[in-house]
């Protein structure tokens, strides 16, 4: 294992992992192990960039689908979450905000401890949960308290103005909420958990409309209108709901689950809504609203009522996903054929926070 960046076959969102993941469901396991190959043949990161969609922890997680993954892989990935964990509690310790990359889906704790719920054991996992729960913990920042999990920086990684609230599934607290939720659900829980996911969905209920919070946002007694926007898994209201129904079956919160619901079927049958999707990808397009969709039925008492939606994204999904121009999970044609082929998302779709 090594440090130095390297190029992004290594990467989950759209380099040979990603494939290789499409080739371990389908049981390919011949080609999964050329993907494999070429993802590890200049070593793999377990640097500061080593997330669940980048190096060590993302080629654990796509070797555990195939119940591959050895005792040197965890390791790295255990050295990983040692680092981040003690970043994330001096930063704690400070008093001062973090960055999204600390704590979201794509770079931070939250994809690793998505990652380590997967494990049959994970005994750092209740710390990585903490950190999370910590996050609902106001912080000051700009001379006055601000959300724990607030960011000085925008969400394209530039200083912003007051900072900003990212509500999203892959950037924002929408993960933290998902991955504490999936965790309670699985018995697995600390000080302070329900009370976070309370915290968080209740964030959300307020400010979920939007892709992000602004520090005027916080200064109003509601916030602003929203402009018209794609509704997507990565940000929007549907991997918003999702994380909100989670965090109603992990409380038992009947309304809250039916909120949630009947949000992803208000969206998903909104001709207004639907045509501002313009891809079939996992991560903002046809792909990963079936997935959702089909985590969101999954999971509600009344699942019929999404079988009509189900049809239209598969048909949607099918007959565009030849045109994306990428080859890998994220943002290619790999992950919109796990979503197509109904191939069980129980395990894959774990990445995604959906389960």
């Amino acid at each position: 294992m090594t440090s130095t960046p390297l190029p992004r076959t290594q990467d989950l969102s759209e380099g040979a992992l990603g494939m290789a993941l499409l080739d371990v469901e389908r049981h390919d396991l011949s080609i999964a192990r050329r993907h494999l190959a070429q993802a590890t043949a200049r070593g793999v990161s377990t640097g500061s960039n080593a997330s669940l969609f980048h190096g060590a922890p993302a080629l654990e997680f796509v070797l555990a689908r195939a119940n591959g993954s050895g005792d040197d892989v965890r390791a790295a990935v255990d050295r990983v979450v040692d680092a981040r964990l003690a970043a994330a509690q001096r930063r704690q310790a400070a008093g001062v905000l973090p960055h999204l990359a600390e704590w979201d889906l794509i770079r931070g704790l939250t994809g690793l401890a998505a990652l380590l719920l997967s494990r049959p054991i994970a005994p750092r996992l209740p710390d990585v949960l903490a950190c999370l729960v910590a996050l609902a913990h106001p912080v000051r920042g700009d001379g006055r308290m601000r959300p724990g999990w607030w960011s000085a920086v925008g969400p394209d990684g530039k200083e912003m103005t007051g900072g900003h609230g990212n509500n999203g599934m892959a950037h924002g607290i929408a993960g933290p909420l998902a991955v504490l939720s999936l965790s309670l659900r699985a018995g697995v829980s600390v000080p302070g958990q329900e009370e976070a996911i309370s915290t968080f969905a209740t964030w959300l209920d307020r400010h979920g409309a939007h892709y992000w919070s602004t520090a005027d946002h916080l200064d109003v007694d509601q916030p602003p209108e929203t402009e018209p926007a794609r509704q997507s898994w990565c940000y929007g209201q549907p991997g918003i709901a999702r994380a909100q129904q989670l965090a109603a079956l992990a409380l038992g919160d009947p309304a809250r689950r039916q909120a949630a619901e009947n949000a992803v079927e208000t969206i998903l049958t909104d001709p207004q809504q639907l045509a501002r999707i313009t891809d079939s990808t996992l991560c903002h397009g046809w792909a990963g609203l079936l997935t959702l969709a089909r985590t969101v039925a999954a999971d509600s008492p009344a699942p019929a009522r999404f079988t009509p939606i189900l049809q239209d994204l598969h048909r949607r999904l099918a007959a565009d996903w030849e045109h994306l121009p990428k080859p890998g999970f994220l943002e290619g044609r790999a992950g919109a054929q796990l979503a197509l082929h109904g191939v069980d998302s129980a395990d894959w779709a774990r990445a995604l926070l959906l389960t």
